[in-house]
């Protein structure tokens, strides 16, 4: 399962626990006469559906998804508000699941933030209304859960990154391994739609690269790929990736790099390699594809197709060259 997926899931499973809860307190608060209170909890019910609508239409995107940060920060401001302007402190248990759905859905930084700006404005309202033990008894215990669901949630992403960190890298190469490429590309697609900046990829492929593994074998091709994805790397700018999509192709991810940007960077991967003497093989060149995202692109496939096309044209022109290949003007 995929990480998009796997958090559409949680923050599905998420909003509809939250939305079934906060529905059955607005139906028990109906069924007793407390109507504000069923005001209330009926108007955050309908937040957290929201949240589940929305993640639902958003499922592409949940890695980027900035509505999730307006969805709680209305959730969270709710029931402040309602806290100051009603007298029951009974409704100061509410927080308690809340802090735990800030921090299921948001990234740990900023629930976390969020939880302490519903906290700490709610600590000062309760020593104000209530005695000081009873005050001090519901503060906390919501610190107290707070601390320990974040906790959880960084051990949690610290043992899902070490994770992640072994099943991408190719041990071989040292890059990224090319069954997470579409993952990347969908990341970074849902970055570029939501912050709105443009991005590149390269396909590289080494030149007469079954000759060179008939005529010097597998070991040494083996070789030339570790020396090839360090040289990359050597070549690229912090914040570009490298992937090695099998014996002989590699695939660069650039971001904030337009059309200019690329040909440039390609043009100087291709002319070090072909200038480069390396080892058992000496000369050695590459045919370099590449593309730039537009508007249109929302999936990984048309990116790749473009970038795999416009190599297969830079190797027709015999090899050691560059090709860009654009995206097709939208039809009107």
């Amino acid at each position: 399962m995929t990480e998009t997926r796997l958090r559409t899931w949680t923050h599905s499973v998420g909003y509809g626990l939250a939305t079934v809860f906060i529905f059955a307190l607005a139906l028990q608060n109906l069924r007793y006469g407390f109507y504000p209170l069923f005001y209330l909890a009926a108007g955050l019910a309908a937040l957290t559906a929201a949240g589940l609508i929305y993640t639902i239409v958003s499922r592409k995107y949940q890695l980027a998804a900035a509505g999730h940060l307006l969805i709680l920060a209305g959730l969270n401001s709710a029931l402040l508000a309602a806290m100051f302007v009603t007298s029951t402190a009974e409704i100061s248990h509410w927080i308690m699941p809340l802090l735990l759905l800030n921090l299921l859905i948001l990234p740990l930084r900023y629930g976390l933030m969020l939880s302490l700006l519903l906290l700490a404005p709610t600590a000062a309202l309760l020593f104000l209304r209530l005695p000081t033990a009873d005050a001090l008894t519901i503060i906390s215990g919501a610190f107290i859960l707070l601390a320990v669901a974040v906790l959880y949630v960084w051990h949690y992403d610290h043992m899902a990154q070490s994770a992640e960190d072994l099943a991408i890298i190719d041990p071989a190469t040292g890059a990224h391994n090319g069954r997470f490429l579409d993952e990347a590309l969908h990341k970074e697609i849902s970055r570029a739609i939501t912050i709105g900046h443009r991005f590149s990829v390269i396909h590289l492929a080494i030149d007469h690269a079954s000759e060179a593994t008939d005529l010097h074998g597998t070991a040494p091709m083996q070789a030339l790929r570790r020396d090839l994805t360090r040289h990359l790397f050597g070549v690229i700018r912090a914040g570009d990736t490298v992937y090695s999509l099998n014996n002989a192709e590699f695939f660069l991810i650039l971001p904030f790099t337009a059309e200019e940007g690329v040909r440039v960077i390609a043009e100087r991967i291709r002319r070090t390699i072909s200038e480069n003497h390396w080892p058992v093989t000496g000369k050695v060149t590459v045919s370099l594809g590449c593309t730039t995202r537009v508007n249109s692109d929302t999936l990984a496939d048309s990116l790749r197709t473009r970038a795999d096309t416009a190599m297969h044209k830079a190797r027709k022109r015999g090899g050691d060259s560059v090709w860009f290949s654009p995206a097709k003007p939208s039809q009107p």
